[in-house]
């Protein structure tokens, strides 16, 4: 019975996935060669694929671009003050909101902006703030 179980869970957990697995490996040691992974140590290389999980919050509105507003206006004032009372958690949302992700990629977390525009709408107090994750935009109305 010990042989059968063995040998069982052998075929389960390698054999059965070599194939694909293999398959798999090649693919994505084709768009990462392993080479090129030695000159990072294990932390910088896991920055590198995951993203900054840290941020410095005041680097990051230093870093801020504005269209149609300045960087004394109400409104952007008004919003920073909110937005350095949020807790951790809330400020990471707050960063998923505007890119998709949690995390500040890996190589540009010095360099990382975002750009707040006004949508200039008839009505501000009928427009929530959204965002073009693509561009990194957070549309804030007045």
């Amino acid at each position: 019975r010990k042989e059968f179980v063995d040998l069982y869970v052998n075929y389960v957990f390698n054999e059965s996935i070599r194939k694909p697995f293999e398959d798999f490996m090649k693919g994505f040691l084709r768009g990462c060669p392993a080479r090129t992974w030695m000159m990072f140590l294990p932390v910088e290389l896991q920055i590198l694929l995951q993203g900054h999980t840290r941020c410095d919050w005041n680097l990051l509105q230093k870093n801020v671009k504005y269209s149609q507003y300045e960087r004394l206006d109400q409104t952007i004032r008004n919003f920073w003050t909110v937005f350095h009372k949020l807790p951790e958690e809330k400020k990471k949302m707050f960063i998923a909101f505007l890119t998709g992700s949690d995390r500040i990629p890996g190589n540009v977390l010095e360099h990382f902006t975002f750009t707040i525009a006004d949508p200039k709408v008839e009505n501000p107090d009928e427009f929530c703030p959204s965002a073009s994750t693509c561009r990194r935009i957070l549309f804030l109305p007045r």
